[in-house]
């Protein structure tokens, strides 16, 4: 499954709404995404949402869609 996740670049700084910035990654679960994002980054993670077949389509016609990959 594709989620979304919402976060701030960094964890020293107060989070802002107009800070929030998103990153796509492919997991089994919400559980596994959060991991993979805090094993390799350094975000604050404000929420992960599992994206269903037609959100996805609806994100994947963003030209900015890009799914994210962490070298394991």
């Amino acid at each position: 499954m594709i989620f979304k996740v919402f976060y701030q670049p960094s964890q020293k700084i107060n989070p802002r709404r107009e800070n929030t910035q998103s990153l796509y990654v492919e997991a089994k679960s919400q559980v596994e995404a959060r991991i993979q994002v805090e094993e390799k980054t350094t975000y604050n993670i404000e929420h992960i949402e599992g994206l269903d077949p037609k959100a996805l389509e609806y994100e994947q016609s963003s030209p900015n869609f890009k799914l994210t990959e962490f070298n394991k």
